[in-house]
């Protein structure tokens, strides 16, 4: 008898999707058998089709028959090295998705992880984030960017990405499993973790490191690197000690601005990279379900609804970026004297308000006052904005806003309605911030997004301003074969901070990568030691 899994795929209602017992019947006819001939089955990806009046669930499910023997394929489960002191050392700066991972796989490849972490842990960052929101104070070493899990952590959870390595995916997935996340994930087409519920998941993948002889160094700052005959050997932190290793993994995230200024100040190449900027655009969350599921009432089997937008304005794009659902706007700068946003949501969704970015690319036609600071330009222009920002807001943590129909209509609002961003906001018209061919784009952009979404140009969706760390405005380059810097050998750039990723699971997939790229190059220049 066949010990592995049937497949099928089926449409069914939401109730159905939802009601095991129900299934289970629609299965067992859809399959031509009995309840009874059922043995057991799994669902195995989960998708919702919309785009007809009669909403389904598309399920693919694997299952077995009465007489069958009923062995679930198991996952191969990740064997980590007990590491000492005698393993080679290998520096990782950074403990966002891409320094996590890449210390979990320096343990695989029986290296030894120090990891390096600027801001503090994952608990202790919450009374900082808490200042931000309550009193508008931004400590620079840790908020929303800084600190154990990096942006990650509290910027939703979202696991969706665009790359077709669906194994190299579906390990990192199971990774979050290991480590206390939904097996959900698993499942959903864009599965989500939520920003409640990663801090203990962060939490247990600094134990497994810890516990296997990695080491982890909270508020440990790298101030200087330290280079010998093109190689770097080490590095110095909070500008008074050094730690030296054998390479040196860089993943410092999309906001460690200071880094670049380091690496820009020492003559270690750069080079410039396109990203995007624009504003957060938030709606009541039933409104969203109203256009999306095309019912008054979503009802209790369908979750809040998502969108994703794409539009050419100028043959250039115009699109939505961190589409959060029942989600907040949060207040993300990482230096006083700037404003960010970003959005993320709890793992249930269930907060009355949806919010997106909306963004255009940032090219040479936005940077033109820029290009005296070379590689840096992008970062300069990012800069300006969001001090300008600060400044328009009134040198707080509050945010410029615009209803949306008066920024489409060239008018500045009398009122901001209610809305998630809890240090507040100011009425200010986009055109005082961002350059007209931006504002340009952005306006004809949400008229086309209002044609496409009948009702998403509501008297109550507003925009707040600046959306603006969407990715790195700088590259650290990199072999393509070795990963090293060209020129800083032993260097190895990685994650979004180097422009190598843009999210969670990309993050995590370039930090095993680099983690190998650094397993190999000393499994050549250490021959005797076993890796």
């Amino acid at each position: 008898m066949s010990s592995q899994p049937h497949y099928i795929d089926i449409r069914v209602t939401p109730e159905v999707a939802h009601q095991p017992e129900e299934l289970k019947t629609v299965l067992a006819r859809q399959i031509g058998t009995s309840v009874k001939n059922l043995a057991e089955f799994k669902i195995i990806k989960r998708s919702i089709d919309a785009r007809a009046r009669q909403i389904k669930y598309q399920l693919r499910i694997a299952y077995f028959l009465r007489d069958e023997s009923v062995i679930w394929p198991e996952f191969e489960e990740k064997k980590y090295h007990q590491v000492t002191e005698a393993q080679p050392r290998v520096l990782v700066i950074g403990s966002g998705p891409a320094g996590l991972f890449a210390a979990l796989k320096l343990l695989e490849q029986n290296l030894k992880p120090v990891v390096v972490e600027r801001g503090k842990d994952v608990r202790a960052r919450r009374r900082d984030l808490a200042k931000i929101n309550k009193e508008h104070l931004v400590n620079s070493e840790s908020n929303y960017c800084f600190g154990e899990g990096g942006a990650g952590t509290y910027s939703d959870g979202k696991l969706y990405t665009r790359s077709g390595h669906k194994k190299t995916i579906k390990k990192i997935l199971l990774t979050f499993v290991e480590h206390g996340a939904s097996e959900d994930i698993l499942v959903d087409a864009h599965p989500h973790i939520g920003t409640n519920k990663l801090p203990d998941i962060i939490t247990k993948m600094r134990e497994t490191i810890l516990d296997y002889g990695g080491e982890i160094h909270f508020e440990t700052k790298l101030t200087d690197f330290i280079i010998k005959e093109n190689h770097l050997a080490g590095i110095e932190v909070n500008g008074e000690s050094e730690m030296y290793a054998e390479a040196c993994i860089l993943a410092t995230g999309h906001s460690a601005r200071d880094i670049f200024y380091l690496l820009d100040e020492k003559k270690i190449q750069l080079e410039f990279k396109t990203f995007a900027m624009g504003v957060r655009v938030e709606h009541p969350q039933s409104l969203i379900d109203q256009i999306q599921y095309k019912t008054p009432e979503r009802g209790v089997y369908l979750p809040p609804s998502a969108y994703s937008l794409v539009e050419q304005v100028d043959n250039k794009g115009v699109y939505s970026f961190c589409m959060c659902p029942g989600g907040i706007i949060a207040p993300c700068a990482t230096t006083p004297g700037e404003v960010v946003t970003n959005g993320w949501s709890p793992s249930k969704r269930n907060n009355p308000y949806a919010n997106s970015g909306i963004v255009v690319t940032i090219d040479d036609e936005e940077l033109a006052d820029f290009e005296i600071y070379g590689a840096l330009k992008g970062l300069k222009f990012q800069e300006a904005i969001e001090k300008k920002c600060w400044q328009l807001a009134g040198e707080t943590q509050r945010v410029p806003a615009q209803r949306l129909q008066d920024f489409i209509s060239r008018r500045k609002s009398a009122s901001i309605p209610k809305n998630s961003y809890q240090p507040g906001t100011t009425s200010v018209e986009m055109d005082q911030i961002f350059p007209k061919a931006m504002t340009k784009r952005l306006r004809e952009g949400f008229k086309k997004f209002a044609q496409k979404m009948k009702g998403f140009d509501h008297p109550d969706a507003v925009i707040l301003a600046p959306e603006s760390r969407t990715s790195s405005p700088v590259r650290i380059p990199r072999d393509e074969a070795s990963l090293e810097h060209p020129e800083l050998k032993g260097l190895f750039p990685c994650g979004e901070g180097a422009g190598y990723a843009g999210g969670i699971i990309s993050a995590a997939i370039d930090g095993e990568r680099c983690a190998e790229a650094v397993s190999k190059l000393l499994s050549k220049t250490n021959p005797g030691i076993s890796l």
